[in-house]
């Protein structure tokens, strides 16, 4: 089978409602598909409002659906992978709002 680049380039988006539809068929919610691969489910459900799923996750969740509709147990093969999850980016120190130092408020006047 002869790829040719016109082919290969084209990418495919998975829309939510059907990324919602490989869920199911993985008997996964969309918390367990993220604790699954070390994500924040909030980032997963942040998908809704594009209404697009990235390809990464489209191909790891039809991935995993075809896997469990050979009754193959696909949770062993995720953990070899060794995933580690990402530190959230928000650490704000106290009285900090950014990269800005917040004043004091004076209230008493």
């Amino acid at each position: 089978m002869r790829f040719s680049l016109k082919s290969v380039s084209k990418v495919m988006l998975l829309d939510y409602p059907d990324f919602l539809g490989k869920l199911g068929c993985a008997s996964l919610s969309v918390r367990a598909f993220a604790g699954l691969i070390c994500m924040n489910p909030n980032s997963v459900f942040n998908y809704t409002r594009s209404g697009e799923v990235p390809t990464y996750l489209a191909l790891i969740v039809v991935l995993v659906a075809e896997l469990r509709s050979r009754r193959i147990d696909y949770k062993p093969i995720v953990a070899r992978a060794a995933l580690i999850g990402k530190k959230p980016q928000s650490r704000a120190k106290h009285g900090w709002f950014g990269s800005d130092r917040q004043n004091l408020l004076d209230l008493d006047q």
